[in-house]
């Protein structure tokens, strides 16, 4: 029997968008993930976003992506949350993801919008996540916004005060967006939670009144990130612009050697190998993760986005 739906839940602190590992022929390496998972709660991390843009969900087939989520579920055996990401270009498919969500134990499910075709308007936008959201009726949902990818904009004030009659789930938002103004003049703080999904825009988020971020390069840099907040939380304003500046480097070295390839080829350089990407991403190649490699030496990487260091 499915415990009541936990609204209070709020992302606080690192949620790691987890890679999902694969094998050479790009098949789902199921063995590699209780391994991640370990590393991932030995650096810190608050709870896990799985499945997401970072962990290839929608380049995988409904089986993979169920397989996988209950393989996530299973190694992180309650410690921290996991919010499944469920999204789909068919809205009957990614309501069947959510309802498996819902039957493994996920703490919340998240989903971006079709993207093939586009909601017209922003009632549609609601519409289509109430379609996906009736899968799991007892999880809290996250929207993603992610209009880089989906191309799906919005205006915050009025999805949200659409979305509070007509999508009643709806906890929060992934706003993986640069648009932080939106977030500081939107009226619906209180009541919503906003998390941040751009990396490099962990500080600005913060000092807008975010609370919790998923991100990519927590896989990696949770250490040099939990550093970040802990400047925030007692006003070291400076040290903490100090480790934003690094870790902005840090992704910048990554993209101009290896391209977005590189965040998934950082973890094999850290020990915690995830394989290959699914086609149509491309895998960095060994003569781009050599040079990636020596460039995040050159800036320390290996040093101070490790624990106890600084």
């Amino acid at each position: 029997m499915q415990a009541p739906m936990d609204k209070s839940i709020r992302l606080r602190g690192l949620t790691a968008a987890a890679f999902t590992p694969m094998i050479d022929d790009a098949l789902v390496d199921l063995d590699r993930i209780p391994d991640l998972v370990e590393h991932l709660l030995r650096d810190g991390v608050s709870a896990l976003y799985v499945l997401g843009s970072t962990g290839e969900g929608v380049s995988l087939t409904l089986h993979e992506r169920q397989r996988t989520a209950a393989t996530f579920m299973q190694a992180v055996a309650g410690r921290v949350p996991v919010v499944v990401h469920v999204g789909h270009n068919s809205l009957q498919e990614a309501q069947t993801l959510a309802r498996h969500a819902q039957q493994i134990g996920a703490s919340a499910i998240s989903a971006t919008p079709p993207y093939y075709f586009k909601p017209d308007s922003t009632r549609s936008l609601v519409d289509c996540l109430a379609v996906i959201a009736a899968g799991a009726p007892d999880l809290p949902f996250y929207y993603y916004h992610i209009p880089g990818k989906t191309g799906v904009e919005l205006d915050l004030n009025d999805f949200l005060s659409l979305s509070a009659s007509r999508l009643d789930s709806l906890v929060g938002i992934k706003f993986s967006d640069t648009r932080l103004h939106e977030v500081s003049a939107c009226p619906y703080t209180e009541r919503y939670d906003f998390v941040c999904g751009v990396d490099e825009m962990l500080l600005g988020a913060w000092m807008t009144g975010m609370r919790g971020a998923v991100g990519t390069t927590y896989n990696f840099a949770t250490p040099l990130y939990n550093r970040l907040i802990a400047c925030c939380e007692q006003g070291r304003i400076e040290e903490a612009r100090r480790h934003q500046a690094r870790a902005s480097t840090m992704i910048k070295v990554i993209l101009k050697t290896c391209g977005r390839p590189g965040f998934k080829a950082v973890m094999g350089l850290i020990g915690q190998d995830c394989g290959p990407h699914r086609l149509p991403h491309s895998t960095a190649t060994p003569a781009q993760i050599s040079k990636m490699r020596k460039a995040l030496e050159e800036i320390g990487f290996f040093e101070w986005a490790r624990k106890h260091t600084d």
